[in-house]
C-alpha cells in the first residue's frame, strides 16, 4: 500500500466505495437500515458537552496485544465475526460543563468520568451492576458490536461515561452502535478489514479515512497502536460535536482528535 498516497483523490475513493460495498454484504450480525441509524443518532440528545470521542476496537489486534486476554479474546464464539470489522469500546462525552466549573479538568474527567460523582462500586461490573435493560433487537445489535459485552464492558461503560449525563441507557447504545455500524459500512472500515492480516502504511490509514470521510478529516481521526515499537492496530478512535450526532459521518459533523502513537508502518492483525 505504500503507492495509496499518489492514487488520485477520485480513484482511490472509487476504489474504497467499491470495497465497502463487498464489505458490507459480509457483515457479521444484522447491522440496521440507513434509516435506523439516523433514527438512533437523532434520538441521543445531549446538553453540557462539546464532543463525544467513539472508540473502535480492531478486536485481532487487541487480543493479541494482552498478556492476559479477557474472555472475549479466549472463546472462539465470542471472536466469531470480530475480524470483519471494528468492535464497540464505547462513547466517550467531553469533560461536562458542570464537571468543569467544579474544577474538574480533562484529565481528570477521563480518567474517572462519572465515578466523581458515584464511586465505582467493589468488585467485577458483572456483580456490582445489574444487565443492561435494553430492548431484544438492540441487545442482540450490541452482542454482535461489542464482544466485551461478555465480560460486562457496556455496564462499565455505561457507569463511567453516561450514568451522570442523563443519557437514557437505550438511547446511548443505540446510538453507539450505529456509529460502529456506519464506520464498518464506510470505505475506511472496508480498508482494514482487507488489508487484516498484512502492514500497511499509517499514511494510508489517514488516507483511506479522508477518502471515506472528506478531505481533512484525517486529523479527527487518532490511531492507537500497541506491542514493540507500537505497530499492532489495537483501536482508533473519532472525534464527532454533540450537536451534530445525527450528522454523522458527514465531515462537518468531525471533531479534531489528538495525534496518535503508531509507528510510521502498521500490522491490522486478524485471528487465525
Amino acid at each position: 500500500m505504500g503507492g495509496w498516497r499518489h492514487l488520485g483523490r477520485g480513484l482511490a475513493l472509487a476504489l474504497l466505495v467499491g470495497v465497502a460495498a463487498v464489505s458490507g454484504a459480509h457483515a457479521s450480525g444484522a447491522p440496521a437500515s440507513v434509516e435506523e441509524q439516523n433514527a438512533a443518532l437523532t434520538g441521543l440528545s445531549a446538553e453540557g458537552f462539546e464532543h463525544y470521542t467513539l472508540a473502535l476496537t480492531w478486536h485481532p489486534g487487541f487480543c493479541a496485544s494482552r498478556s492476559r486476554p479477557p474472555r472475549e479474546c479466549r472463546e472462539p464464539a465470542l471472536a466469531e465475526g470480530a475480524d470483519r470489522g471494528f468492535v464497540l469500546h464505547g462513547l466517550w462525552p467531553s469533560l461536562p460543563e458542570r464537571f468543569a466549573e467544579r474544577g474538574v479538568d480533562r484529565r481528570r474527567w477521563w480518567r474517572d468520568g462519572c465515578f466523581l460523582e458515584t464511586p465505582r462500586a467493589d468488585g467485577g461490573f458483572c456483580r456490582a451492576h445489574p444487565p443492561l435493560d435494553l430492548p431484544a433487537g438492540l441487545s442482540r445489535r450490541l452482542e454482535a458490536a461489542m464482544p466485551g459485552r461478555a465480560s460486562c464492558l457496556d455496564r462499565y461503560q455505561y457507569a463511567k461515561h453516561a450514568a451522570c449525563l442523563a443519557l437514557p441507557e437505550a438511547a446511548y447504545f443505540a446510538a453507539s452502535v450505529a456509529l460502529v455500524e456506519a464506520v464498518n459500512e464506510s470505505a475506511f472500515g472496508a480498508f482494514v478489514t482487507l488489508n487484516q492480516g498484512g502492514e500497511v502504511a499509517r499514511n494510508a490509514l489517514i488516507d483511506a479515512f479522508e477518502a471515506a470521510f472528506g478531505e481533512g478529516t484525517g486529523r479527527t481521526l487518532k490511531l492507537s497502536c500497541a506491542g514493540r515499537g507500537n505497530r499492532l492496530l489495537t483501536e482508533v478512535r473519532i472525534g464527532i460535536a454533540a450537536d451534530r450526532l445525527a450528522s454523522f459521518p458527514a465531515a462537518e459533523s468531525l471533531v479534531r482528535q489528538p495525534r496518535g502513537r503508531c509507528a510510521t508502518r502498521v500490522r491490522i492483525a486478524r485471528f487465525e
